[in-house]
């Protein structure tokens, strides 16, 4: 366990000065009240749910921990999401630096309040589905979860994570950082539809549940 919390505080550390920089170092400023808002308020999300989830499931929290993904599709597709939250911060960054957007603060505010709403969305599918990895695999013991999000959707988690990437860049001032975190859910395809695959193949009732739950990602969207 004591290794466990060293990796999760490495990682809480790095959290506010990868995204710091990412902004702040293309905005060429410190003055960028959006960003001291959505960073702050990313932070106590994070340390309240890994906090819950260190206490009730720390497997969980293990799981979510590996990074490394095992396919040659899901490495590809990790990379290409790489890019785009980086662009979804950089550019915003760039929006403050020479003026390109005006979003009114109510907006921002607004926008704020959906990254909490999908972080705390993603929160409660890991609270349904201890098996919701990082990467994908299939562990022993692992079944098939069929309550609560994943009575609607397959992919619940990357629900939230839409909605999460779509709200960042408008909560950071910025209607350009929209571009890049539009071409996330086309990213998100192929790693669906391999992660399925893998699933199907893999995990016993997956099939079934398949034909039972018809949307992927979005009630009578896909």
């Amino acid at each position: 366990m004591a290794g466990l919390k060293t990796r999760i505080f490495a990682r809480f550390l790095a959290l506010p000065i990868v995204i710091g920089l990412l902004l702040l170092l293309p905005a060429g400023t410190f003055d960028f009240w959006q960003v001291y808002v959505y960073v702050g308020m990313i932070l106590i999300l994070v340390f309240a749910a890994t906090s819950y989830f260190l206490k009730h499931d720390p497997e969980l929290v293990e799981r979510r921990l590996r990074s490394r993904e095992k396919q040659d599709t899901q490495k590809a597709v990790m990379l290409g999401m790489t890019v785009i939250v980086i662009l979804m911060y950089v550019i915003p960054g760039l929006d403050r630096r020479f003026g390109w957007s005006d979003v009114p603060t109510v907006v921002v505010l607004l926008a704020d309040f959906l990254v909490a709403a999908g972080y705390l969305f993603i929160a409660f599918v890991m609270k349904t589905n201890s098996y919701a990895s990082r990467i994908v695999e299939v562990e022993e013991g692992q079944q098939v979860i069929k309550t609560g999000p994943y009575a609607v959707v397959r992919h619940p988690m990357y629900t939230g994570a839409v909605f999460m990437y779509l709200a960042s860049p408008v909560a950071l001032g910025s209607w350009w950082g929209i571009v890049p975190a539009i071409i996330m859910p086309l990213i998100l395809i192929p790693r669906i539809l391999n992660e399925e695959r893998v699933l199907r193949d893999e995990l016993t009732g997956y099939s079934e549940y398949c034909t039972e739950v018809r949307w992927r990602l979005l009630p009578y969207v896909w």
